[in-house]
């Protein structure tokens, strides 16, 4: 399982091929005893299923969760967990006429180079649609950190290309990012962003752009430096998410800009704990959560396939045009939302569950 495996402790292997049977993941070190509620995953898996708006695919995956194993009586058994989502509306034909083409940007000539063949129809494991497994393990990890620490995560479509939200991190609510399709929880912002994708879509071209989560009411101590760093591991998290080309902490990028005395964040007594007054450390210092607010930005690339003709080669090296069919996303971000919440859930986990067996 090279590859398709994440975590220590709490450990997840995902399975499955974009127009194969079936997608989904096996959990591995979930603690017994914990109530496991399938409509609990099911709604995770619900807002990242396609099909859900005008501004995402077309296809038709009702993405109903089947869990096979490690529960019993409602409750985990300590055991792996197996939870299965069978596809139902795979077109593998639509990718015939191109199957030893190489799409530009997708990852046809890579797979080919490294494994000598590849699953051609919808990319494989290539595919996002091989994010369920992540998805439903991290509804998992969800519910351990919110009934060990009281953790809260949440995400949201922060910018649509230039199109950018103004919003407070720490007072972001699920009610305000699922307010809309394009879950931005800047009502205003959001119609443009809306507006936006639509009109891209109807060039049949993609667009880019950011997802930012906040975890909120993460305990100290989380991280093992030195290697396995609590953002090292975050980033790690957010760069195996297909689409995704970058990856920021805190301040991020624009803390490079200020000197040491504009970013060091004082520390300060709260009620009953240390913390700091500002937060441009996002959570983290020295690999090691200090009790603020965990802040991530996550960068996503526009989709590869796009409904416009292109010129590329194919597995023989001959110039051919190409022009894609199937049915992608116009914009990933929306999607992408729940996807961001899922890894940053099983980092936590992990790094909870390794922090209890430490002390």
């Amino acid at each position: 399982m090279a590859g398709s495996s994440f975590g220590q402790v709490f450990r997840i292997a995902t399975f499955g091929e974009s127009h194969g049977g079936a997608v989904g993941v096996v959990v591995d070190g979930c603690p017994p005893g914990l109530e496991i509620s399938l409509d609990e995953i099911q709604a995770e898996l619900d807002r990242r299923r396609p099909g859900q708006s005008k501004i995402t695919t077309a296809r038709a995956e009702t993405d109903r969760a089947e869990i096979l194993s490690g529960v019993f009586e409602g409750k985990s058994l300590g055991t792996p967990i197996c939870i299965l989502v069978r596809n139902q509306d795979a077109r593998g034909s639509d990718y015939e006429p191109f199957k030893d083409i190489y799409r530009p940007s997708h990852a046809d000539y890579t797979y080919d180079a490294k494994y000598g063949r590849r699953a051609w129809a919808g990319g494989g494991r290539s595919s996002a649609r091989e994010t369920i497994g992540r998805v439903a393990a991290g509804a998992i990890a969800r519910r351990i950190l919110r009934e060990r620490a009281g953790v809260e995560i949440v995400a949201w479509v922060s910018r649509v290309q230039e199109i950018e939200a103004a919003v407070d991190p720490l007072a972001v609510t699920l009610e305000a990012v699922e307010s809309n399709i394009v879950r931005c929880p800047d009502a205003a912002v959001a119609e443009r962003m809306i507006e936006r994708i639509a009109a891209v879509k109807a060039e049949g071209d993609s667009i880019g752009g950011t997802v930012d989560v906040v975890a909120r009411g993460v305990p100290v101590g989380l991280g093992e430096p030195v290697f396995d760093k609590l953002e090292a591991d975050l980033g790690k998290a957010m760069l195996s998410l297909p689409a995704s080309k970058s990856f920021e902490i805190g301040s991020g990028l624009a803390g490079t800009y200020l000197r040491g005395s504009e970013h060091n964040d004082e520390f300060i007594l709260k009620e009953d704990r240390i913390g700091t007054a500002t937060n441009r450390s996002g959570g983290v210092q020295g690999g090691i959560s200090n009790g603020e607010p965990i802040l991530l930005r996550v960068g996503f690339k526009p989709v590869a396939t796009i409904l416009q003709k292109q010129m590329t080669v194919n597995a023989r090296g001959e110039r051919v045009e190409l022009m894609p069919r199937g049915r992608h996303d116009p914009c990933v971000l929306p999607r992408a939302v729940p996807m961001v919440e899922a890894m940053m859930a099983l980092v936590l986990c992990d790094h909870l569950l390794r922090q209890q067996a430490v002390r």
